[in-house]
């Protein structure tokens, strides 16, 4: 069994709690798609997100600059959220872990889930949570 099958409230709470900056990595500009309520619900909460959308560069959403890849990302980033098809999250760790600064936490959205992806960040020192939602985990957690 893989620690990835399970997170103790405790875990999250922990991850989350080192987060102010966070890329959304397929971020869309559709009201409709999960990806934007996300961000939305996390610009309320006070992060910072940098949406990341190759063909979206230069516009905003949410009021928030649209950037192509987290290295054209001006400040450093504590969290990178994932809302990409899982194999691309093995590409979205390896960009992540070539920034000059590595975020603190790789998260992968509901069903986003490559363990091999996951274990290549966690040999750098970047915790991975995977398959959940920060924005049904920060309400549920009370954070």
């Amino acid at each position: 069994m893989s620690h990835h099958d399970h997170y103790s409230a405790e875990e999250i709470a922990a991850a989350l709690g080192q987060v102010r900056t966070i890329a959304l990595v397929g971020a869309s500009p559709k009201p409709d798609r999960p990806s934007y309520g996300v961000m939305r619900f996390l610009l309320s909460r006070g992060f910072r997100v940098f949406p990341v959308n190759p063909g979206q560069v230069g516009k905003e959403i949410l009021g928030q600059r649209v950037y192509g890849q987290l290295a054209d990302i001006p400040d450093p980033i504590d969290m990178v959220d994932v809302f990409r098809a899982p194999e691309f999250l093995s590409d979205v760790v390896d960009e992540a872990l070539s920034l000059p600064k590595h975020p603190k936490l790789i998260w992968g959205q509901l069903s986003v889930r490559d363990d091999a992806a996951a274990a290549k960040a966690e040999r750098e020192g970047v915790t991975v949570i995977m398959d959940r939602c920060p924005a049904i985990e920060i309400p549920r957690l009370g954070l």
